[in-house]
């Protein structure tokens, strides 16, 4: 008969040099033979966590936790405490992110159990997630949309993870959806409406400016502001961590591709596009360096050279000019950079939220497709 596997242990917090290795290699271990999850650069993955790097940390408590099968990590999680989140939302929640587990509901249950318990010593009511660590940041699970590789800054995961997350007793709490424009040409009508709402909101929209790279991402980060404001979810990133986040926009961006609408000099609206950079850190295959050598960061480069796709990240108007075709001058500003950028492989726009009606058919009209769905999950505690 064949001996059954050991029951798993029971979750364990992350301690020490060798348990934040363990926790970082764990998707590696699990995904790696998966033709669609892209290696995350384990430099990156260690900075994240790092209390001293990742601004969360200045607000935010999170706790780390795995659980083994036997002498194996086999699945890790982490309890995120935002209370920011809460003072902007008036809320009680908190969040469990940085999921990844085998195929095995016992596992799944001892990490969430763990995460809860943690959370609901601090108060909190609710359990959200995953999210890594604010809806800033990496967020939802992928429920649809499994036949092709995330785009850049979108998370990944094997078509069992909802199921698994289900058996554990979370529900869904919000879908995020991606949609795909398949590389359409904007028809005539909307390029129309683009030339009359800049005519007649002497409204101007011009890519990025090189030269003022940190001033223009401030008025990026203005619009952002505005235009997300109340929508479910978002909380306005720190100005310590927008800094970083201008770090890493700097590595990926194509100052061409992101696009600022200005009415008088004032910023009303921004369409921020990047290249798919994901195409390029696959080949890297999570590390930089090999042997003291750059093997890594030489695959990275070269494959760099041949992104063909755009994500969309940002697609936002200041609530009081929306409706008034500026929505359409962005997209059609955006279009003609894509187009002259040489990116032929087509664009993926989101997320956007699945009850946002009016940016979800705006981009339905447009002949946009729905491509991929993420879930938050959510449990009472």
């Amino acid at each position: 008969m064949p001996v059954p596997p050991p029951p798993p242990g029971p979750a364990e917090p992350v301690r020490g040099r060798r348990g934040l290795t363990e926790f970082i290699e764990l998707p590696y271990r699990l995904h790696g033979g998966d033709p669609h999850f892209v290696p995350p650069l384990r430099d990156d993955s260690r900075r994240l966590l790092d209390r001293r790097h990742n601004p969360f940390f200045r607000y935010g408590e999170a706790a780390l936790f795995t659980v083994r099968r036997g002498k194996r990590v086999a699945g890790r999680i982490a309890a995120v405490h935002n209370p920011r989140h809460n003072a902007t939302h008036a809320a009680r929640d908190g969040f469990f992110g940085q999921f990844a587990c085998a195929d095995d509901p016992a596992v799944a249950r001892e990490l969430l159990d763990a995460a809860a318990r943690w959370l609901r010593g601090r108060g909190l009511t609710t359990m959200l997630g995953p999210v890594n660590f604010t809806t800033n940041d990496e967020c939802g699970v992928l429920v649809d949309g499994f036949d092709a590789p995330p785009s850049v800054m979108m998370p990944y995961n094997p078509a069992y993870y909802p199921a698994l997350l289900e058996s554990c007793g979370m529900t869904k709490a919000k879908d995020l959806w991606a949609w795909d424009t398949e590389g359409k040409v904007p028809p005539e009508r909307l390029l129309r409406i683009a030339r009359r709402a800049e005519h007649r909101h002497r409204l101007t929209v011009r890519p990025l400016d090189p030269a003022r790279f940190d001033a223009d991402l401030d008025r990026v980060k203005l619009v952002f502001d505005r235009a997300w404001h109340g929508n479910w979810g978002f909380t306005p990133m720190t100005d310590a961590e927008f800094a970083a986040a201008k770090h890493r926009l700097r590595k990926v961006m194509d100052p061409g591709l992101v696009q600022l609408a200005e009415v008088d000099g004032e910023p009303v609206a921004v369409a921020l596009v990047l290249p798919d950079f994901n195409q390029a850190v696959a080949a890297a295959r999570g590390r930089l360096t090999r042997f003291g050598l750059p093997i890594g960061q030489v695959r990275l480069s070269m494959a760099a050279r041949r992104i063909d796709r755009v994500r969309g990240v940002l697609f936002g108007v200041v609530p009081d000019l929306r409706r008034h075709g500026v929505e359409a001058a962005l997209l059609a500003r955006a279009h003609e950079a894509i187009v002259s950028g040489g990116y032929r492989g087509g664009m993926e726009l989101g997320w956007t939220l699945e009850d946002n009606q009016a940016i979800n058919r705006y981009l339905t009209v447009l002949g946009c497709t729905r491509a991929k769905a993420y879930r938050i999950y959510g449990r009472e505690l």
